[in-house]
């Protein structure tokens, strides 16, 4: 009877494992796609209007079917970027697309039919700065449209004793530089709003 009873047990461990394997399989292979769907890079940024590459931007550079060309760069202080092969590239100042095209007709010396993508991970280069009396002064990214009012609320607002009725918008344009007064209390007011701007990287926001 004993024999018997263990034979029974052994039967139905057998039968267990045959049910269960293809389960404990499936999830295995669940738990692998999701570790590799973690892994993937995040979706790009949305460009914003007129963008142009700039120093710190991040890249992806993707030449078809040419690993050994494609690689994530950081783009240099001096607007270039290293390439495998390539070496140095002119990248601040062009689109995307234009990069595209110079990276293609470089690696034409490599490779035939060379077809390459540039997608922007990151936007670092973008930058508008703000001194004075707000709630947090220093250099922001601005990887999309802000106006003035805009970025002084995302910085903690004015300080208490700020002068509101001339906070100044310091831009240089061709090597000179051009001032913009922002009166505060008439933007909320509803008054005047033209003079709440665009704001441009490069532009520093002073609030005294």
């Amino acid at each position: 009877m004993r024999l018997d009873g263990l034979r029974s047990l052994a039967c139905i461990a057998a039968i267990l494992c045959i049910f269960l394997a293809p389960a404990h399989a499936q999830q295995r292979q669940t738990t692998d796609g999701t570790r590799q769907t973690g892994g993937t890079n995040s979706a790009p940024p949305v460009l914003p209007k007129g963008y142009v590459i700039g120093p710190e931007d991040v890249l992806s550079i993707v030449v078809w079917r040419e690993k050994d060309l494609s690689t994530d760069v950081i783009v240099r202080p001096d607007g270039k970027i290293s390439l495998p092969l390539l070496n140095d590239v002119q990248a601040a100042g062009y689109t995307p697309e234009q990069l595209a095209e110079i990276v293609e007709k470089a690696a034409a010396k490599y490779v035939t039919d060379s077809d390459a993508t540039v997608i922007v991970r990151q936007i670092n280069s973008r930058k508008v700065f703000v001194i004075g009396e707000v709630g947090k002064a220093g250099a922001f990214p601005l990887t999309s449209e802000m106006n003035v009012l805009q970025l002084i609320a995302s910085v903690g607002g004015l300080a208490e004793f700020a002068d509101k009725k001339n906070v100044m918008i310091l831009r240089n344009e061709n090597g000179r530089e051009r001032r913009f007064r922002f009166n505060y209390n008439e933007v909320i007011e509803g008054k005047n709003l033209q003079q709440n701007i665009m704001l441009q990287p490069g532009d520093t926001v002073l609030v005294r």
